[in-house]
């Protein structure tokens, strides 16, 4: 019988696919349903219908229940772009040096995935008396749209999934419930044009946009002086990026366009559009001759946990700190709560790594990961809950 690859070697594997948002990823996402159906998973492929080669996979086995008691696991498989940043080795090949593990998404988040793909082998899933779902996503990194389309696909089904649901972004194994959100926003101020000669003829699109950025700074300093109840928050106010400008076609014309987008932070608990109707009032106040339109690009939810659920209770002797804490980047969990679950936020590796040059994941935490995994799937969907914990 051939052996079984260890946590590195799938982890190596992982890492060599280029799923960088911006690229197909079926390869990948072939790989590990592959992986999956291998231990006893059946699978389900959500194709976005919008962006061909794209695909999230969910996995499903044991028994389901009414009480919805099992758990859901689930990591994004995509990952960020390495252009311009100063690798010292190959991103997509996993390198070891010194007891760390180099490459993209070897934090966030393939170790992860491998070390789950790891734990299961050491799981005797015939047993399961609950039951455990896989959600492999994509595309987390450019707005979480692979977990927006899962969760909506269930809810329009009708298709319940557990209400544990672990996300194992690289937390340094703290337990996090809750994260503010992302909403992207933009902002077309309409001018007029005429020959820079006679401005006075025109209306200047780039001009009134100033006044625009007034009142998003303005609306910005205000949330920015109203602090949420969220002691777990390092920043529990809503932050506001105005983050592009583009407009005018040349120097000798007056502009007639302006757009301005925007992206703001709302906060866990908060309507993800509150922020961008407090802009709408200001802008309603304003001088803007030509008129303007605003709309909301794209929404990623905030996550907002309760504490004390009986996941958090399986992950706390595996946590470096008794307490849940707060993520300060958005995650899938946010979408996932529409259907139903409890995410929290538990995984090996830290953020402070992620997305740089030279991102890697230490070997001792991958390895941590794996016995995790296993103990909190036994836990959860083996071992027999007191009734009082269901």
């Amino acid at each position: 019988m051939a052996s079984q690859p260890d946590v590195v070697a799938d982890l190596a594997r992982l890492v060599a696919f280029d799923s960088v948002s911006s690229r197909p990823m079926r390869d990948l996402a072939a790989f590990v349903a592959e992986r999956c159906e291998d231990l006893g998973f059946r699978v389900e492929w959500f194709d976005d219908p919008d962006h061909p080669g794209k695909a999230t996979l969910l996995a499903r086995v044991g028994p389901e229940s009414e009480a919805r008691d099992g758990l859901v696991i689930s990591g994004h498989l995509d990952v960020v772009p390495t252009e311009g940043q100063p690798w010292t080795s190959d991103p997509f090949r996993l390198t070891e040096r010194d007891g760390r593990l180099y490459g993209r998404g070897t934090a966030d988040m393939k170790g992860f995935v491998a070390a789950t793909l790891q734990a299961l082998r050491r799981v005797d899933l015939s047993q399961l008396r609950r039951e455990l779902v896989l959600a492999w996503t994509h595309d987390e990194e450019v707005g979480c749209l692979g977990s927006a389309q899962l969760a909506a696909r269930l809810v329009a089904e009708g298709s319940p999934v557990p209400r544990a649901c672990l996300i194992g972004e690289p937390t340094d194994f703290r337990i996090l419930r809750m994260h503010p959100g992302h909403v992207g926003a933009e902002i077309v101020l309409s001018g007029k044009a005429a020959h820079s000669s006679r401005p006075d003829l025109g209306i200047n699109a780039i001009a009134a946009a100033q006044r625009v950025l007034a009142a998003i700074e303005e609306v910005a300093q205000a949330l920015s002086q109203s602090p949420a109840d969220l002691p777990e928050l390092e920043r529990p106010w809503v932050a506001v990026n105005v983050a592009t400008i583009s407009g005018g076609t040349a120097l000798n014309i007056v502009p007639d366009q302006c757009v301005i987008r925007l992206g703001y932070r709302p906060l866990p608990g908060m309507p993800f559009d509150l922020p961008f109707r407090l802009i709408e009032a200001r802008l309603a106040d304003l001088p803007l001759p030509g008129g303007y339109r605003a709309r909301i690009l794209r929404v990623t939810p905030a996550l907002l946990t309760p504490t004390g659920t009986t996941l958090e209770a399986d992950l706390r002797p595996h946590a470096c700190h008794p307490d849940c804490g707060a993520a300060t980047f958005a995650t899938d969990g946010g979408n996932l709560v529409r259907a139903g679950m409890q995410p929290l936020i538990f995984g090996p590796g830290s953020i402070e790594v992620a997305h740089q040059a030279d991102e890697y994941l230490e070997i001792g935490p991958l390895h941590r990961a794996v016995d995790v995994v296993a103990d909190v799937v036994y836990a959860r969907c083996v071992a027999e809950r007191p009734a009082a914990a269901r």
